[in-house]
């Protein structure tokens, strides 16, 4: 109804933003209406899905979770899964990503359950205050003494300490299962400005995993990851070398962390095989991108090396040393030879403005 209004709004409900976007929706309408057409159709029905599907929880009292993992994952479909779905459809429907992404709807589900599971685990605390929460019973509730999902809250003691760390390891570790179905979607996208637009949340996302994993401090408040290792990681986000060292490379963190506990966790086993299953579809990049960089640090020291003789060298040696040069520049190429033929660089992602020059 909303967004076939250009003049519908809605006074008097919510709070802050939420009131004022309410109160002035017009406002997204003109952005809608200058769409094309097949745009359009996307927001529209993802908008009508996820507003059905949410009002299934609007009369469930949500202060102890959800029942279940399935009714857990299915309010994460919901709010996130479906976001996941439209977006694949509007990077096909632009032209930006091939028309085979419309069909990805699984690949599309699983990358927006990853964010939105991260998200509920890492604000356990905030959500419970608000009455509000998503961590399902049947996961918590093996682990809580009284009944009481506030009880991961108050860890006067060892046990209660163990148990909340249980519970959250548990949490954690139901995520890490959908990474190899993230990096998967990830693969396919050809974009450059859609690839980071995708993969730079999801390694944010693996890294909040690390900083939470057995850290009682998320059921004390806010578990957030500094604001330098979040620059590197986007700056470090260009392509899936790049997503494979950070899922790699967290991934071994977990797996460390998981190998070291102390108390008696019932899920080690389990968050060991989740990470294995991602350092195996992530380790032989990473290491043929560390032997690559090596031999391109190989061939510039070479290079270096050979100008520095030259240029230290006595008038009479210079003969000589161009000589040494010439071997440098030989080895050099020689090595960069090797480097482009078995450890070629990582595939180009294409900008978003030549692929639409392909279109057209």
């Amino acid at each position: 109804t909303a967004l076939a209004d250009p003049n519908w709004c809605l006074r008097g409900v919510g709070e802050g933003d939420e009131k004022r976007l309410l109160e002035e929706f017009q406002k997204c309408h003109a952005v809608f209406a200058k769409l094309k057409e097949g745009s359009q159709r996307v927001i529209a029905d993802i908008a009508q899905r996820m507003a059905t599907g949410m009002a299934e929880f609007v009369t469930k009292d949500l202060g102890q979770g959800t029942t279940s993992v399935s009714q857990y994952s299915r309010y994460c479909h919901f709010v996130a899964g479906l976001v996941g779905e439209g977006l694949s459809r509007l990077f096909a429907i632009s032209g930006l990503e091939s028309p085979s992404m419309t069909f990805e709807l699984y690949l599309s589900d699983q990358m927006g359950l990853f964010l939105q599971k991260v998200n509920i685990i890492r604000d356990y605390l905030e959500d419970y205050v608000d009455g509000r929460t998503f961590w399902p019973q049947s996961v918590w509730k093996k682990y809580s003494k009284n009944g009481d999902l506030g009880y991961f809250a108050n860890p006067n003691d060892q046990e209660t300490k163990d148990a909340a760390l249980q519970c959250l390891n548990e949490m954690i570790t139901d995520v890490l299962e959908l990474a190899p179905d993230c990096l998967a979607y990830m693969r396919l996208l050809k974009c450059e400005e859609v690839f980071r637009f995708c993969a730079i949340p999801q390694v944010m996302a693996i890294a909040t995993l690390d900083k939470c994993y057995d850290n009682p401090d998320v059921f004390t408040g806010v578990v957030k990851i500094r604001k330098g290792l979040s620059c590197k990681l986007i700056l470090g986000t260009n392509n899936m070398v790049g997503v494979h060292q950070s899922f790699y490379r967290f991934a071994k963190s977990i797996q460390q962390k998981a190998k070291a506990i102390q108390h008696d966790d019932p899920n080690v086993e389990r968050t060991l095989k989740a990470c294995d299953a991602i350092c195996e579809l992530t380790g032989s990049s990473v290491t043929l991108e560390r032997k690559r960089q090596r031999l391109m640090l190989l061939t510039s020291c070479l290079v270096a090396a050979g100008a520095v003789a030259i240029a230290s060298s006595p008038r009479q040696m210079v003969r000589t040393s161009a000589t040494t040069m010439l071997s440098a520049v030989a080895v050099a190429a020689s090595s960069y030879a090797t480097i482009s033929t078995f450890f070629p660089a990582p595939s180009v992602l294409k900008p978003a403005t030549k692929l639409i020059e392909e279109g057209q």
